[in-house]
């Protein structure tokens, strides 16, 4: 994802007081602008809510979805979104949190256990135990938005976004036009006191 002011203050914490509320902070070296922790932690909640509306529904079976796509084996294919989404959150879970990291999400986010219990088992003291959960938070939503090629976030385009390829612009499109009046092969009108159009008087046989 490609970040710029525009898209990241929408994201950003009005109360923050390393962006002010911006969503971008200007780096050491160089003086470029880079995304403010609490986009990303913005970002992983978005994510987050939407991989709980999924696994609260429990047993229902998901729609099955007609998606468009590039490849080598066709142009379309059937997909589950909600089991999809669940599945590729736990796995980018998984792989980009440590061991301890990845324990201390499954308790508080997957367990739904208070700061109290994740402290007392986990044996932290409840000011590092809040410091690294916002620490997972912000590591989890850049990552779930630099996922490449399908990102988590946006959400609606995870669910509902078009496909790379799916729609071809008009160019591509084979267009049969009406054709203009002026183009068409003249009526010849003749006039109405010309021989062809007078009645031709009617002859009885003898």
């Amino acid at each position: 994802m490609e970040w710029n002011r525009s898209n990241a203050i929408g994201l950003a914490l009005a109360s923050c007081t390393f962006c002010d509320g911006h969503g971008t902070v200007e780096m050491v070296r160089g003086g470029a602008l880079k995304p403010c922790d609490c986009v990303f932690r913005a970002i992983f909640r978005a994510c987050y809510r939407r991989f709980r509306e999924c696994a609260t529904r429990g047993t229902q079976v998901g729609t099955v979805s007609h998606e468009g796509t590039q490849g080598t084996l066709g142009r379309h294919f059937y997909s589950r979104k909600r089991e999809e989404y669940i599945a590729d959150l736990y796995l980018v879970t998984r792989r980009v949190l440590t061991d301890f990291e990845f324990k201390l999400f499954r308790y508080t986010f997957l367990l739904g256990a208070d700061s109290q219990l994740c402290s007392t088992r986990l044996g932290l003291e409840p000011g590092h135990y809040f410091h690294l959960l916002y620490r997972i938070e912000e590591k989890l939503g850049k990552a779930y938005a630099d996922l490449t090629p399908y990102p988590l976030y946006p959400v609606n385009e995870y669910f509902g976004g078009a496909v790379e390829g799916r729609k071809r612009s008009m160019s591509h499109r084979k267009i049969r036009l009406r054709t203009d009046v002026d183009e068409r092969t003249p009526m010849v009108r003749r006039p109405a006191g010309s021989q062809q159009d007078r009645k031709q008087p009617v002859r009885l046989r003898a």
